[in-house]
């Protein structure tokens, strides 16, 4: 068993233009999967620009690690509709991390590494991570696959394993 890189606290703050899935509205809720873990948002009714504000905890045990969110329409007698998915490779956010200890960045805020939107991913804007008091944080904006719209605003932040130096 690999030993885990830190903890990954991922904050499903919002969703923007989600797609409607019911007669006028949607009510969402967002999947998250890193790995074998798995963790849900609760459901906002009637709404297509909701605001979740949740966090949810991962342990982060591969450096090639990808994180992956689902959104749903919740109904109530029928299976949830899909409204769709979106991917986010951890590898830049990792490395930064590892780079951290390197270059020695603790206090105030520091942007460390800018992800610009491509092929290989699902951001819709240019990605920042940066170094807020000593802890990595990752702000994304990620476009809906597999759906006619909608973006969901993620702030990940990768806590270091206990016993880790810091300095």
């Amino acid at each position: 068993m690999a030993e885990p890189l830190g903890q990954l606290q991922v904050t499903v703050i919002r969703g923007k233009k989600l797609a409607i899935r019911d007669f006028k509205s949607s009510d969402p809720y967002v999947i998250v999967k890193l790995g074998n873990e798995t963790a849900k948002t609760k459901v906002i009714n009637n709404c297509l620009n909701p605001v979740w504000d949740e966090e949810l905890s991962f342990t982060l045990k591969d450096p090639a690690a990808v994180l992956s969110l689902e959104v749903f329409d919740k109904d109530r007698f029928k299976a949830d509709d899909k409204m769709g998915h979106a991917t986010l490779s951890l590898q830049p956010l990792i490395s930064v991390a590892r780079l951290r200890h390197i270059v020695h960045v603790s206090s105030g805020e520091t942007t460390l590494r800018k992800v610009l939107p491509d092929s290989d991913n699902c951001l819709s804007r240019e990605s920042t991570i940066s170094c807020i008091d000593g802890e990595v944080v990752q702000s994304v904006w990620l476009k809906l696959c597999a759906v006619e719209s909608g973006e969901i605003e993620l702030k990940i932040k990768l806590i270091d394993p206990p016993g880790t130096k810091k300095h």
